[in-house]
Parts: structure tokens; C-alpha cells; sequence
């Protein structure tokens, strides 16, 4: 499968040098402005699973690094954590939105992201000549957890038991940042741990708009399998702050799949994350081109 907006290698030969000149040279001044800062980028979707795709994402996270900005990876998994059940015979089943997690779910969760998908993913970023490390919330007590208390959406009265589906209590980031400060790139699974040891599935995006908030990131990036928030036309909104993304809740233009999308990034827009991104992963470099040029390819919220 490839990308819509895929561009053929060929055609990149053709664009005249003075024109490939004028194209870095307008990256100076964001690569100035964000030089030093961290980004942490939520890695999900077809971005993930196209093998062009995946390699575009390795090159633009090693980019990114060598020109001084501060990259963390935060990854999601669940098409293949669907494949990996099937393989062992079991069918995930979901309560609002929440994949339900016992015990023998969770063994697989933690192989398939913790293992599987996050090794892929440094391996990677290791190819395009980066330094990525893996890390679980296990690493350095980087993510600790409890189990979710999920109240029913209809009835609050009533409360569904998803398993071993955690809510963070605390992210200690000494871990990350004694990474990031080196010459490495890490690459966060979603899995926390609870005071008895016991292991949580939680929502990647949760994950990364927290840490982001923890780590007072310059940027939070969401890769999607959508161009970004929508108005009720299906237009693209480029630009948005934190109250006209309340207005969108308010009047249901938001809606569905991309609810804890949003409302996690709110959160870290509200908390001193400076902007939240919410690009579509189908289109090839869409990351480099959102942070290095004025190129709007998704949806951006200002904390103010």
C-alpha cells in the first residue's frame, strides 16, 4: 500500500538546485527557534504500519535530532496487538473506546509493544542513523499507574471493569531527559506499572500528552490516519487555541475516535506544552514539514 500524496523519488531529482537551496533555507529560522527543545511525538496509525511510511518517520525523528531538537517517541500498537490475540486465539473487546485487558491480554500487550513494535521502531530510527533506546514505564519508574475507574458514559451511577487498563498517578521523566541529553532518541510503550508491580495497558496518547506536560515539551505531535480536526463542512482547521477547541466539544463537531485524541492534547495545550499537532501520518515527511516550514499538514493548537 502506498501513500496517497506519495512522491515519486524521481521527482525530487528534478526540483533545481537554487530551489532545493530556497527549501532548506527557509528551515533555518524554525530550526533556530526550536533548537534545544523537546518534541515528543505520538507514533500510531498507517505512519506505523507502511513500511514507506515508516522509514519517512525514522528519517525525519533522526533529523530532527541532528539539528539540535530533542525528539521522543511514544508509540501505539493496536492493530497489532489485535493480530498478535487472533494468533493465540482470543477476539479484543472493547468498552467505550477502552480495549478490556485480563490477565492473559495483558501478556500479550506487553510483548507485542514492549517488545515487538517498540524494537521495530528503534530499530528504525538505528537504520536512518539514529540512537534510539527503548523504554517501558518500568525504565527508570518512568511511568507509574493505577487501574482506571471507567464510569459509564450514560449512567454514572454504573462503573465497567476494563482489567489491567491504567489511568498515570506519576511520570518521572529522569529517565528521558538523562537520554535526551546524550545523543539518544527514546521510544516510550505505553505500558505503566502500580505500587504492587503489576503491569497497565494504557491509552499512547495519554502517555504522550502527559509526558509531554511533564517535560513542558515545546511541541506534541499526534500522528493520525485523519489531515487533522474538521469542522462540521469537512474542512481542515489549521489553527485553533485551547477555547475554540472547547467550543468544537461543546457543539459536537468533535466527536468519536478523535475525543481522547483531543482531549489529552488539550490538557498538555492547557498545561504549558506551547503547541499540540495533530498530523495526518498518511502524507510522507508530514512532520518535517509541519515543524520546518509554515505549511499548515494538520491541525494546530496554541496553549493560548
Amino acid at each position: 500500500m502506498t501513500s496517497p500524496a506519495a512522491v515519486p523519488p524521481d521527482a525530487l531529482a528534478t526540483i533545481a538546485p537554487r530551489d532545493k537551496a530556497e527549501i532548506l533555507a527557509q528551515a533555518l529560522p524554525y530550526i533556530r527557534k526550536f533548537h534545544g527543545k523537546t518534541l515528543v511525538i505520538k507514533y500510531g496509525g498507517n505512519a506505523m504500519t507502511d513500511p514507506a511510511l515508516q522509514q519517512d518517520f525514522a528519517e525525519d525523528v533522526v533529523l530532527l535530532k541532528l539539528v539540535g531538537m530533542n525528539p521522543i517517541v511514544v508509540h501505539g500498537g493496536g492493530p497489532q496487538i489485535d493480530d498478535a490475540l487472533a494468533r493465540v486465539g482470543k477476539k479484543g473487546t472493547f468498552i467505550q473506546g477502552m480495549r478490556v485487558t485480563d490477565e492473559e491480554t495483558m501478556e500479550v500487550v506487553e510483548w507485542v509493544l514492549g517488545g515487538q513494535v517498540q524494537q521495530d521502531i528503534v530499530g528504525l530510527i538505528n537504520a536512518a542513523g539514529g540512537k534510539a533506546v527503548g523504554l517501558t514505564g518500568r525504565d527508570g519508574g518512568l511511568i507509574r499507574a493505577q487501574k482506571l475507574k471507567m464510569v459509564d458514559k450514560d449512567d454514572p451511577t454504573v462503573e465497567h471493569d476494563v482489567g489491567q487498563v491504567g489511568e498515570i498517578t506519576t511520570i518521572d521523566p529522569a529517565v528521558v531527559q538523562a537520554l535526551q541529553d546524550d545523543q539518544f532518541i527514546p521510544v516510550v510503550s505505553p505500558i505503566g506499572f502500580g505500587e504492587r508491580n503489576e503491569s497497565y495497558n494504557i491509552n499512547a496518547d495519554m502517555v504522550a500528552s502527559k509526558l509531554a506536560t511533564v517535560l513542558k515539551a515545546e511541541k506534541l505531535l499526534l500522528l493520525t490516519n485523519t489531515p487533522g480536526v474538521l469542522d462540521k463542512a469537512g474542512k481542515l482547521l489549521t489553527n485553533l487555541s485551547a477555547r475554540e477547541i472547547d467550543e468544537l466539544f461543546a457543539d459536537g463537531t468533535i466527536s468519536g475516535g478523535m475525543l481522547p485524541k483531543i482531549a489529552g492534547a488539550l490538557d498538555a495545550a492547557k498545561s504549558g506544552v506551547n503547541a499540540v499537532h495533530i498530523i495526518d501520518g498518511r502524507v510522507p515527511h508530514a512532520m518535517l514539514l509541519e515543524i520546518l516550514s509554515d505549511q499548515a499538514y494538520g491541525t494546530m493548537i496554541r496553549s493560548h
